[in-house]
């Protein structure tokens, strides 16, 4: 029967960080697998991974394990946090067999693994993080930005641009978690909204609680 192993918690790659409960580690004995939502998915082989090794940058709420590897398309530094035990959590690992095929003789490369391992570990095409990234800027900008207002108005917060902006993210965020169309257009090839959930969620509450506050305070002025 294959071991498996599963914990949830936090993830730095690079200099994004997911904080708990938004990363999920997944181990068997042929695969590797931590999902940080829009901080990265990314996915390893046995002949991936060089070492891992018990990583503390704070006692109990900044320490977990650094994964180090050699896929060149990952950032090098690659971190999952946890509250339990770092040494804990990698002999769970070990009892997978992960690391046991790490020094065995090497198991025929996946090819999907191999792609997704190719594209990087950000979820989004480059084309759609491009749009939210200009969009975003350009709504906000459209308040703030002396050019587009009336110099006898006076300024007010949250202004159109403001709330057209979250509105922007909260619309694009729902129809990422129902519709497989929008996903398809937004999504990296071989991504599934498993990939992104729990941040989804997170920012379709948030955005929507704080569109809301907004919406209110507009009508109240």
């Amino acid at each position: 029967m294959e071991k498996t192993f599963k914990l949830t918690g936090g993830a730095r790659i690079g200099l994004a960080n997911a904080t708990y409960p938004f990363a999920d580690l997944y181990v068997d004995e042929n695969t590797l697998k931590i999902n940080a939502s829009l901080v990265g998915n990314l996915i390893f082989q046995p002949q991936d991974i060089i070492s891992i090794q018990p990583y503390t940058s704070l006692p109990l709420i900044g320490q977990g394990i650094k994964i180090n590897h050699n896929v060149e398309n990952y950032n090098s530094n690659v971190i999952f946090w946890t509250l339990k035990n770092p040494d804990t959590v990698i002999n769970e690992i070990k009892n997978t067999g992960f690391l046991d095929n790490k020094n065995a003789i090497p198991i025929p490369r996946d090819s999907k693994i191999i792609e997704r391992q190719t594209q990087g570990g950000f979820p989004l095409k480059p084309i759609a993080s491009i749009f939210f990234i200009v969009a975003w800027n350009a709504l906000f900008i459209f308040d703030f930005f002396p050019v587009f207002k009336d110099e006898d108005s006076p300024p007010t917060f949250p202004g159109p641009g403001v709330c057209s902006a979250l509105g922007l993210i909260f619309i694009s965020t729902l129809l990422t978690l129902i519709s497989s169309g929008f996903r398809r257009f937004i999504l990296k090839d071989g991504r599934t909204l498993e990939d992104i959930r729990k941040l989804a969620i997170f920012i379709l509450v948030l955005t929507g609680f704080i569109l809301t506050v907004f919406l209110v305070i507009s009508l109240v002025n």
